[in-house]
């Protein structure tokens, strides 16, 4: 299963690490310097969580914190037993 948000799409993007050392200009130093670049990986934030879909069903998603927050799923709700009188 890839790590993609199923309402939006977003996945898995590339980016760098960067290590630097020494002082800072307007701390006193020379300056910073870079060491060594590094590749590395932002993951969206997923959710796996039930929904139901417009249609009526209900089924389990992976979706991004911001999708849920904004509202484009609606999250399941408890499931509703009935009691015996």
């Amino acid at each position: 299963m890839p790590a993609k948000c199923e309402i939006c799409g977003k996945q898995p993007i590339f980016g760098s690490s960067i290590s630097r050392r020494g002082k800072a200009k307007y701390l006193g130093g020379v300056g910073r310097k870079i060491t060594g670049i590094t590749r590395r990986q932002f993951r969206p934030n997923l959710q796996r969580v039930r929904v139901t879909l417009p249609n009526g069903t209900r089924t389990r998603m992976r979706v991004c914190a911001q999708c849920l927050r904004g509202g484009k799923v609606q999250k399941r709700g408890p499931r509703v037993v009935p009691q015996a009188e």
